[in-house]
């Protein structure tokens, strides 16, 4: 049985790496510390997802850590992921849910107190909120306060992480702040040592208190 824990949640970036790097790092990251993983993937024909779905599932189910799918229902199903992350232009979450069944994760984004409330009333079992940060990433990004952070931690009774990019020499932004923890991808994915990246991640929230040790 996985246990679901978002403290250091690592969300995948294949740009750029050859498959046997980018499985080398998301095994690294994992070596590290990392406790929920992510897939994303925006460019991939639904084989190919799967395909690389399946290698980094078996990779994931080594180290006991969840692996949620990006976007994908289709994908997430047919590699038996534990979950799946939807955001405001995917499949609605009520939807994902009753096609996931009450025994997955489906998890959503949430940029404002009303959103987080709607997408928590459809099922979701926990919020990526942000960006905190300016991000790197293919994704489109509309940065979000912490206050705005704040207040979504306090509307919705089920975890909310911070995301954005974020790393381990910026996210004293979220002290005090009841997060459930922190999603990062080029913190981890663009280190020279994606294993000591994640470590050190790690042990900075919790020296800020920002995770639990």
């Amino acid at each position: 049985m996985f246990k679901f824990d978002p403290s250091l949640y690592f969300i995948t970036d294949s740009t750029g790496w050859s498959e046997d790097e980018f499985l080398y790092r998301v095994e690294a990251a994992l070596m590290g510390g990392v406790t929920l993983l992510q897939l994303r993937e925006k460019d991939k024909s639904t084989r190919d997802y799967m395909q690389l779905a399946e290698k980094v599932h078996s990779i994931a189910m080594r180290y006991n850590v969840p692996l949620i799918i990006d976007d994908r229902v289709d994908v997430a199903l047919a590699i038996d992921a534990e979950g799946v992350h939807v955001g405001a232009s995917d499949m609605p979450v009520a939807d994902a849910r009753r096609l996931m069944g009450d025994d997955k994760i489906v998890g959503a984004t949430a940029k404002t107190v009303p959103w987080a409330l709607d997408v928590y009333s459809q099922g979701a079992d926990y919020l990526g909120v942000g960006a905190i940060f300016p991000t790197t990433t293919k994704v489109k990004t509309v940065l979000t306060s912490t206050d705005t952070l704040r207040d979504i931690c306090d509307a919705v009774p089920v975890p909310a992480n911070a995301i954005g990019g974020l790393n381990k020499d910026n996210i004293h932004v979220l002290e005090g702040i009841p997060i459930a923890g922190i999603c990062v991808v080029s913190a981890i994915m663009k280190a020279d040592n994606p294993q000591r990246a994640a470590m050190e991640l790690k042990v900075r929230a919790q020296e800020l208190g920002i995770i639990d040790k």
